[in-house]
């Protein structure tokens, strides 16, 4: 984490005090002069908490010319495609159908039922040659996943 990244990190919990149903996900400084940050919150991050985070940090930063060079602030929630990062992230999610990506290169698909601090636990369906699809819970500790995604039906 860059200098830069860290001062806003540390400027974005200061705002969040204020807004105890959001969290920071994310800040990223890119090469290119876009300062990311991402939130989210336990029943989304709206576009008001945005724009007071925005204003805010931006405020900040440049009062304490923090960053010499031209940059552009984004501040947003996750999008569909971010993978969770966070463990209240996957708290919030509770229920969804989410795919998973494990270290040894195999996926996993099913709903998520169950949250702790080292593992999540699905419910995935094992379909099984001229059966009917049967339901299994699996545990994957975190350190054994790689990227989790929430999938989205349209069912």
């Amino acid at each position: 984490m860059t200098n830069i990244e860290k001062r806003v990190t540390e400027l974005v919990e200061e705002k969040l005090t204020e807004l105890p149903e959001v969290f920071l996900v994310d800040v990223k400084m890119h090469s290119n002069g876009d300062l990311i940050i991402l939130l989210d919150g336990d029943h989304g991050a709206g576009i008001d908490a945005c724009a007071q985070v925005s204003r805010y940090v931006g405020f900040k930063l440049e009062e304490e010319n923090t960053i010499d060079t031209p940059y552009n602030l984004e501040v947003s929630s996750p999008g569909i495609d971010t993978p969770l990062k966070l463990n209240r992230q996957y708290v919030k999610n509770i229920g969804r159908t989410v795919a998973v990506k494990l270290t040894d290169g195999s996926k996993k698909e099913g709903k998520l039922t169950a949250v702790d601090a080292d593992k999540i636990t699905i419910a995935e369906q094992i379909k099984v040659k001229g059966k009917k699809a049967e339901t299994a819970e699996v545990s994957i500790p975190f350190d054994q996943l790689t990227e989790t995604k929430v999938l989205i039906s349209f069912k």
